[in-house]
Parts: structure tokens; sequence; C-alpha cells
């Protein structure tokens, strides 16, 4: 039963992210990439009209690519609201219920552990005690 619940809601996830792309809203990995090669073009275009070395105009189109990369993480950071996605895609409901499934199963296995234990202390004493009968025996005839 939870197995196929996670089945659904995995499907459900799939249908929801096949809606960024079918040109609803952009994805942010999308607007990273966009703004990167911004980036990328305006700092190879200052680059080239600035400077006539080659070395500079690589070190200042990667210098301006990687701020433009890190600005727009900063942006995203601070105008994204997490809250409404993670509500999204996080079903707190089913994680608590597959928590509680695993939290029990755990349990039963920890009780069988304990009684295996048990059961191999309580073997042992037995065991040495015929041990110790079998020695004793030997060292009478040894004698």
């Amino acid at each position: 039963m939870i197995v196929e619940k996670i089945k659904v809601s995995v499907d459900f996830s799939r249908d929801y992210l096949s809606s960024f792309d079918k040109g609803k809203c952009l994805r942010v990995e999308n607007f990273i990439y966009f703004f990167t090669i911004c980036g990328f073009f305006i700092g190879l275009v200052f680059s080239i009209i600035n400077f006539a070395e080659p070395e500079y105009i690589l070190f200042y189109t990667a210098i301006i690519t990687l701020f433009f990369y890190l600005l727009i993480h900063v942006v995203i950071a601070n105008f994204l609201d997490i809250k409404v996605l993670s509500k999204k895609f996080f079903d707190k409901e089913r994680y608590e219920e597959v928590s509680d499934y695993f939290i029990f199963e755990l349990e039963t296995r920890e009780r069988r552990m304990e009684s295996l234990v048990n059961y191999i202390e309580n073997f042992k004493p037995q065991n040495d005690k015929k041990h110790r009968v079998k020695d004793e025996n030997y060292n009478k005839i040894a004698a």
C-alpha cells in the first residue's frame, strides 16, 4: 500500500515537472543557464573592446561570467519563494506515513534481534556446562 502511494506521488511530481517543460514557466536551472550565458557574452564583448592581449580577454571574460553566475544565484535565493515550491514538491502526510512505516519495521527487527541475542546468551551457559563436564572427565581419565 505504501509503495503504491509512493508510485502515485512520483507520477504526480513527474506530471507537475512536465508542466515546466511545456512553457508554462521558466525553470530555475534554465534561468541560471540563461544568465550565465548572457554573462559570458557580455564579458566577451567587454574584454574584446577594452583589451588587446588574449590572456586579459580570457581572464576578464571568465571573471565576468563567474560574477553573473554568482549574481543570479543570489537573486534566485532572495526572490524565489521556496516555501511555496516546497509545499508543491513535499507531501508532509505521505512523508509521515512512510516514516511511521519504517519506524514500525525497525522496531520489529530490533525485537527480533533482541530475542536472538537472548537465545544466544541462554544457549552459551548450557554449552559451557557440557564442555566443563567433558573437561573434568578427561582430566580424571588422564590422571
